[in-house]
């Protein structure tokens, strides 16, 4: 034990430089160990590849066959296309408004491209009417109808006879013109005894697609009912409230002036208020009903025409027809009475 810490001791009083070089000597090999090697980069030269693209197949979902980007999009039946192609070749456009109509609700697929072709051909068709009006001359254009038929009449003349009626009409882009002409003649045994005349221009101002400003001149004779003649003139406003398919209805208002030679000689003139109205309806395919009223209220004699009828259509432009006329005057002659009644059966030929 005592030789132990002697040595100890002597270990310890050692000089320092007996112990530096051996730890100078195991750090330097510690520095070598950790040393890296820098090495110079090599310069690649740069090479280019070129190769055809790769041929990659359209992928396949499954056993479907669709190929993906060919899906084709939504197309108008078969069925659907030849319908409106039949109903624009007979330029019949509430047979392609009904087409659309049940398109929309049945096909749901296809609607827009049926109602887009229908829009189309309404557009191009409305250009080429529009540029014909344009190049057409006064006389070009006039469409109408002729009526020729039977009628029996009560009232002041109870009597059978024939009648004659003529409306005539053109549409123009901006004026719209009508023309109306009526005939009721009877001779009995060398003597008449109904004999009505009425001869009408009416020209419209169009403001928009359903408000006019309306210009009316008539001339009237009918000795029976208690006048020689009677001249009428009237402006005014007219408006349409309906203006769709199988149904229009015009009404008028405005003032007038009415001069009237009476058969007891008496002549009449005076300011007076004029209104009509006039309805258009299509039953169904074939059957339409019309009723046109007009009135003239003044001061001494005012005067109300009302027709009522029903038409068929029998073969091409021809319709037979029933109509029920009444007309009111309020202050007849004396020995005249206030109301005539005419029922008339006739064919109509329209053009």
């Amino acid at each position: 034990m005592l030789s132990v810490l002697i040595g100890t001791v002597c270990l310890a009083a050692l000089p320092e430089p007996a112990v530096a070089p051996a730890r100078r000597r195991a750090s330097a090999r510690r520095a070598r160990r950790q040393t890296t090697l820098q090495r110079p980069e090599l310069e690649v030269e740069q090479v280019l590849i070129t190769a055809p693209p790769l041929d990659v197949p359209e992928p396949v979902l499954n056993d479907v066959g669709v190929t993906l980007g060919r899906i084709p999009g939504p197309e108008i039946s078969p069925e659907m296309r030849a319908m409106l192609d039949a109903a624009m070749q007979a330029g019949d456009e509430g047979g392609v408004d009904t087409l659309v109509k049940y398109a929309r609700a049945g096909d749901p697929g296809s609607r827009d491209l049926v109602l887009r072709r229908a829009t189309e051909w309404k557009e191009a068709r409305a250009r080429a009417r529009n540029e014909r009006v344009r190049q057409a001359s006064a006389f070009q254009l006039w469409s109408g109808r002729v009526e020729a038929g039977g009628f029996v009449s009560t009232g002041n003349s109870d009597v059978t006879g024939i009648t004659g009626v003529a409306d005539l009409s053109r549409e123009g882009l901006r004026w719209r013109h009508r023309v109306t002409a009526q005939a009721d003649f009877q001779r009995t045994g060398g003597v008449t005894s109904r004999e009505r005349y009425a001869l009408g221009y009416q020209p419209n101002y169009k403001l928009n697609d359903r408000g006019y400003i309306y210009g009316n001149g008539q001339y009237e004779s009918d000795r029976f009912l208690g006048y020689f003649n009677r001249y009428s003139a009237s402006v005014g406003a007219g408006y349409s409230v309906f203006r769709r398919n199988g149904l229009t209805l015009d009404v008028e208002l405005g003032p007038a002036f009415r001069q009237t030679d009476f058969t007891d000689r008496t002549m009449q003139g005076s300011l007076a208020a004029r209104g009509s109205v006039e309805l258009n309806w299509t039953l169904f395919s074939g059957l339409t009903a019309t009723q046109s009223a007009s009135g003239y209220w003044e001061r001494y004699n005012s005067t109300i025409r009302s027709v009522s009828a029903i038409e068929a259509k029998l073969l091409g432009p021809l319709s037979a027809r029933l109509s029920y006329t009444l007309q009111y005057e309020s202050e007849p002659p004396n020995g005249r009475v206030t109301t005539d009644t005419t029922s008339r059966a006739s064919l109509v030929y329209a053009f």
